[in-house]
């Protein structure tokens, strides 16, 4: 959280309240920091309920028994709640907040103190008393002392006696001078503030100054007080004559240097004290405070950094460390009045910057316990960022990113808008799936609203940061779940929208490869031919079954074939791929030369059904321009149910005229708005584009493939994985097995991973062994798709080893799909399942980034590094055993392989046997 530096240092917050202050604390509070409390603090100042503890004088600790056992405390335990003992409710969480002085104050107020019964204590030590004689008595002798007093006084011309010769009682001191200057500021204030001036009889009374200032007395006229701070002595004082004076206290036998040693030893006494008590406060108190606490997990506050500290109870485990930014305060402000009574809110106010309401929300699942986090801007120009660290523990979840990471600590990125988008055009920025989702190690869940305007940034190894955007003044809100451990947290995760239900896509395209269709595409002959080219080859490798898909382009060709009759189209359709099955694909976007677009805008009535700018009062919407596949195009309007209802009955009368099973759909990810910084209409902000448009194209039908997903993974659709590199890297290969638990981790366990080998910018892959390693990967996925035949870049073994894997994929791989697609469905489990979903507490099996389960039966571990053939292998699961399919050898769960053989026809896969 970022802050003006202008923010005070104001107070902190104590989870247990104290007594209620005495008159004098109040008005100390009320009158000399009157600029540092609200109308409503004042109130509840005045009203005696609680009292800032900066002025609780030090002897308080010992005075209030519950107090002193409060500060002799462990860090963390909470000490009873006075306010029970009054009747006033109070829930979990409770606290009784209140204003506290940062320690550089209260240490000056300290030294005041001291200073101030510095003065009193010497007044008291110092203090003489003139014992005046009887009519007609005797002089009595000046002791040594007052002597030299007179002799100073009197070289200084100003005389000690009256006019008249009466004695007169006075106050004689020893080194006035240099007392004055060191203690008589102090004692003249405290004598001022207490009256202990003031006219004095003329018979024999005790002297009853408490300062050393003197009194003039006169005969015949009654004493009038001098101002205490009024040095000058009268001036018809005769010098003659001293009066007698005696040391009172118990000190009349002792010698000046005992005097000023014992003087010398209450002062370093007091000190001593003094420091003590500041160093329990400053320096010995822990830098946590507790702020809200629940049944399961608190939260506390972290001076020392300004970070919000989430714990597990009742061990106190830590949790989740949140950098609220650069706040400049060490102690939290005060607390708005509406929270103080509500044990289940806790509220922090910066002053014309920001405020931070946390509250506790009823829980998602049992054994897990929630915390809503509400950031609220004061001011326009203020950035809200909270930081999570990484530091202890891993993440996982939020935005597919080119070269997927798992967990997300390796990752980086700069800070950027949170939208799905097209890593071939912006490589830097994050993929087509993503999810306001991110899981933590320790067994926490954060949860973004999907309305919050949010950028995303993650620093590799050290912290990711959600922020809202400049200038907005928008909120920012998210949710922290706190379960017993993270496999815990992600089944009591709500992976869909409320109310929504998890239908499955088409099954039947699980057990059919999909076949790439790479041929000429200049016209619809040339097409034809070469998809009859391509099934003829099939056929003559024994590979005759599947679907070939064909590409947006040669798609628009075909349907640009309209003077044909649909009838005849339909007869002649099945010829071009049989016996396999076609899929064609379609995209939301229109060139602004093409014939759609075109016939779109005709006679005008159909502008709306592309997105445009928000047209002023009276005029028409202009379209939104855009870039797709190099060319200048316009977006559908997905938000317009003319628009809708037209492009659909397009896509059903291609898919019939065409005689196509399967219909897949590019381009629904990305922002056109956020790209061209345009505002853009609510619905459509953030990823709201693609949600909409996924479910209008969930009216298709089950057979129905989408490029992106954002809250959409309940719907029957297939989600269509980013293309990869042809290559090792985590841009390739080795991103393949991170993308597959992060889609299936998110809830989109129905994808279609990239085509075997790699497809980024039409590469074909020259390497056999990078082929075959990724072909016994995708076995194991729920689709299996070829961009380049296998006979076109390896040897006739590999094809061998192809079909090998698409019969082992019918037979053994599919109906495991099938059987934890119903646990899916009802309880939204992930498919394919990270190791730590058997080890949820070893960190160990955190990191691992090339192994998965399918379900809880069946583990995979291939080799991705290229030329090996050894490999180490982590079996989750302790107490469980390992069946190796390759050696039918028993291993135990919870324990690692080291360098177990794998050829470059062989992959490593376990099967659970208990």
């Amino acid at each position: 959280m970022k802050l003006s530096p202008r923010v005070s240092r104001r107070s902190s917050r104590f989870p247990w309240a104290r007594p209620a202050p005495t008159p004098c604390a109040r008005a100390v509070l009320l009158c000399a920091l009157p600029q540092r409390f609200s109308r409503e603090e004042r109130e509840e100042t005045e009203r005696g309920r609680c009292i800032p503890s900066f002025l609780y004088p030090p002897w308080d600790v010992f005075l209030h028994p519950w107090l002193f056992a409060a500060a002799s405390k462990p860090s963390g335990e909470v000490m009873p709640n006075p306010t029970e003992k009054r009747g006033l409710e109070r829930g979990p969480g409770s606290h009784c907040p209140w204003p506290r002085l940062p320690v550089g104050l209260r240490a000056t107020c300290v030294l005041l103190l001291l200073l101030l019964l510095l003065g009193v204590t010497g007044c008291c030590w110092l203090r003489q008393e003139a014992e005046p004689p009887g009519l007609g008595a005797e002089p009595l002798s000046p002791s040594p002392a007052v002597e030299e007093f007179a002799v100073e006084e009197a070289a200084e011309g100003t005389p000690l006696t009256s006019g008249s010769g009466q004695r007169e009682r006075s106050c004689s001191f020893p080194s006035f001078k240099q007392f004055l200057n060191l203690t008589g500021f102090g004692a003249c204030f405290w004598s001022y503030s207490r009256g202990s001036f003031g006219a004095i009889p003329e018979d024999r009374v005790e002297l009853s100054q408490r300062v050393f200032f003197p009194v003039l007395l006169q005969e015949g006229r009654e004493a009038e007080p001098q101002h205490p701070c009024d040095h000058t002595m009268p001036l018809s004082r005769h010098t003659g004559q001293i009066p007698e004076s005696t040391w009172t206290l118990g000190f009349r036998e002792m010698t000046e240097p005992w005097k000023g040693a014992v003087g010398c030893l209450g002062v370093a006494v007091f000190f001593a004290m003094t420091i003590g008590i500041i160093s329990w406060q400053a320096v010995e108190q822990s830098p946590e405070e507790w702020v809200l606490r629940g049944r399961d997990a608190g939260m506390l506050w972290e001076r020392g950094r300004g970070a919000l500290l989430l714990r597990a109870l009742p061990a106190g485990r830590p949790v989740l460390a949140i950098a609220v930014g650069s706040v400049p305060a060490t102690e939290p402000p005060p607390p708005r009045d509406r929270c103080w009574h509500d044990g289940g809110q806790f509220c922090y106010s910066w002053e014309e910057d920001a405020e931070l309401r946390l509250s506790l929300e009823p829980p998602a699942a049992p054994g897990t316990e929630c915390y809503g986090v509400r950031w609220t801007p004061l001011r326009p120009d203020l950035t809200l960022k909270d930081c999570f660290s990484m530091a202890n523990v891993s993440w996982y979840g939020g935005p597919s990113i080119r070269a997927q990471r798992w967990p997300l600590n390796d990752a980086e990125s700069p800070a950027q808008p949170l939208v799905s988008g097209n890593l071939g055009t912006n490589p830097e920025g994050f993929g087509p799936v993503l999810e306001r989702y991110f899981l933590g190690s320790t067994g926490v869940t954060v949860t973004v609203a999907p309305d919050v305007p949010l950028l995303l940034s993650v620093e590799s190894h050290r912290q990711f940061c959600l922020e809202t955007p400049a200038g907005r003044a928008e909120p920012l809100r998210y949710q922290l779940c706190v379960s017993a451990d993270m496999a815990a947290a992600r089944r009591h995760a709500a992976s869909t929208p409320a109310g929504a239900a998890r239908t499955l896509p088409d099954t039947a395209l699980l057990p059919s490869p999909i076949w790439r269709y790479h041929g000429p595409e200049g016209s619809a002959a040339k097409i034809k031919r070469g998809l009859r080219s391509l099934v003829r080859r099939l056929k003559r490798h024994r590979l005759q079954e599947g679907v070939v898909a064909l590409g947006e382009r040669g798609t628009a060709v075909l349907a640009t074939a309209d003077l044909v009759p649909s009838e005849r189209r339909k007869r002649q359709a099945p010829a071009l791929v049989e016996p396999l099955e076609l899929s064609i694909t379609l995209s939301p976007y229109a060139g602004v030369t093409s014939p759609l677009f075109l016939r779109s805008l005709r006679g005008g009535e159909a502008a709306g059904y592309w997105l445009g700018r928000q047209p002023r009062p009276g005029g028409s919407s202009i379209p939104l321009l855009t870039t797709w596949k190099g060319q200048l195009c316009a977006r559908l309007n997905a938000t317009s149910e003319a628009a809708l209802g037209w492009y659909l009955a397009r896509a059903r009368r291609l898919r019939q005229a065409l005689g196509a099973t399967y219909v897949a759909f590019e381009g629904v990810e990305g922002n056109s708005f956020l790209e061209q910084d345009v505002p853009a209409p609510a619905e459509l902000a953030g990823d709201g584009y693609t949600e909409v448009l996924a479910a209008a194209l969930a009216t298709l039908g089950n057979g129905t493939v989408i490029s992106a997903g954002t809250r959409s993974s309940h719907l029957p659709l297939f989600v269509q994985m980013s293309p990869l590199r042809s290559d090792w890297s985590h841009a390739g290969l080795k991103g393949l097995i991170p993308s597959v638990l992060h889609y299936s981790l998110l809830g989109y366990n129905f994808f279609i991973p990239d085509a075997v080998g790699g497809s980024v910018a039409g590469a074909t892959p020259q390497d056999p062994e990078l082929f075959v390693r990724w072909l016994q990967i995708v076995t194991f996925l729920p689709v299996m798709a070829f961009g380049t035949p296998p006979w076109l870049c390896c040897d006739a073994w590999v094809v061998n080893l192809t079909r090998q894997c698409i019969q082992r994929h019918q037979d053994f791989v599919v109906p495991l799909l099938l059987k934890y697609s119903e646990e899916w469905q009802s309880l939204g489990y992930p498919i394919f399942r990270p190791a730590w979903w058997l080890s949820p507490t070893d960190p160990v099996a955190f990191t691992i980034e090339d192994e998965f389960l399918i379900g809880d039966e069946v583990l995979v571990a291939p080799i991705t590094e290229k030329g090996q053939t050894r490999r180490d292998i982590y079996l989750p699961g302790e107490g469980h055993l390992w069946l190796d399919t390759n050696t039918a050898r028993v291993f135990d769960g919870g324990t690692t392989l080291r360098n177990y053989s794998a050829s470059l026809a062989e992959v490593p896969v376990f099967v659970k046997t208990s």
